[in-house]
């Protein structure tokens, strides 16, 4: 739990994040997993690509990124002149801890004969250790442009790698991490869900494990599990992802119903990033006060990771041939 700063009481922390936002000519960015009174206050609301990008587009001098460490280093990268803060330098990312940059450096110097293809869940440093950065909607297309016979390590999820792989046919050496949030999920609790609500169409973000994947109607980034439960008819449906993204999904269409899928439990809280969960108002209200925590990197650094971006961005928008996915959409996580 959060507990309330003694420094803060009686403080209008909303009204104060609207003041310094204006004084400090900062942008609010809040990802879809972020508690519902950050995203309703947000400038921005999305993936972590797309705040970085809309965020890169602003003229502000100042972006406060709600969500984790490795989006906050993202925008860095792509806006190297805004001061870049994060309210709780502590929220990380269980598949970015999974894959230390030394341990990334040793298994590709072990396996000189493969591309990294890296998802952009990963720290800065092992986007400067990858060739390719992919998000979960442009993983494909930009798989789809590597040929054949090239060799591929995928990392750092697994579940996303070998969703890749059983969707295109290609044999990837995957790295072991996974999402402790998407990992929760029960088939068991899952299927009973199901059953209590026959013909409600399931929602999964390919960060789920594979017998969660099975029971999917569709499977996609963030943005598409968003886009598809508005556009599609129905009006039940059941989200297996992060259950923060409900808040925008009943706010576009409040006629209908979203379910989260549940926990090994049925009703536990397992399936809430615990993460995302330590940025609070009162927490982003102290970092614009304050302009820390603050998110700085080695120019080197930040020069080698984002030449994993841009070759994602230039791949990303590229259509490629007949049977092949086309044109994405890049901004998913």
């Amino acid at each position: 739990m959060n507990a309330p700063n003694p420094v803060l009481k009686g403080l209008d922390v909303r009204a104060e994040i609207d003041r310094l936002r204006v004084e400090r000519k900062a942008v609010v960015l809040a990802h879809y997993y972020q508690a519902p009174e950050i995203q309703d206050l947000a400038d921005f609301v999305g993936d972590s690509l797309d705040l970085s990008r809309k965020a890169q587009a602003t003229d502000a001098e100042v972006i406060a990124f709600c969500g984790v460490r490795f989006m906050a280093e993202t925008a860095k990268i792509l806006s190297p002149d805004k001061i870049v803060v994060l309210p709780d330098m502590n929220a990380g990312c269980s598949l970015e801890d999974s894959c230390p940059p030394d341990q990334f450096r040793a298994f590709r110097e072990a396996h000189p004969d493969h591309i990294a293809l890296t998802y952009i869940n990963s720290s800065a440093e092992v986007k400067a250790l990858s060739d390719i950065i992919v998000t979960s909607s442009s993983a494909e297309t930009i798989l789809a442009q590597i040929p054949e016979s090239q060799k591929i390590i995928f990392g750092p999820d697994k579940h996303l790698g070998g969703w890749l792989a059983r969707k295109t046919g290609r044999d990837m050496l995957l790295w072991p991490g996974t999402c402790i949030v998407h990992e929760a999920f029960s088939e068991t609790e899952l299927l009973k869900l199901k059953a209590q609500y026959p013909g409600a169409p399931v929602l999964a973000h390919p960060e789920c494990p594979g017998h969660i994947l099975d029971h999917a109607d569709y499977v996609g980034a963030t943005s598409g599990i968003l886009k598809y439960a508005l556009e599609a008819e129905g009006d039940i449906f059941i989200v297996a992802t992060e259950p923060h993204i409900i808040h925008q999904m009943e706010k576009a269409a409040p006629d209908k119903t979203f379910i989260g899928a549940p926990g090994a439990d049925g009703n536990c809280n397992c399936n809430m990033c615990p993460y995302m969960a330590l940025n609070t108002l009162e927490k982003l209200y102290v970092a614009l006060r304050d302009l820390e925590p603050r998110i700085e990197m080695a120019e080197s650094l930040r020069l080698e990771a984002k030449k994993s971006l841009d070759r994602m961005l230039e791949m990303a928008a590229h259509t490629v041939g007949k049977g092949d996915v086309g044109k994405p959409h890049i901004t998913g996580d």
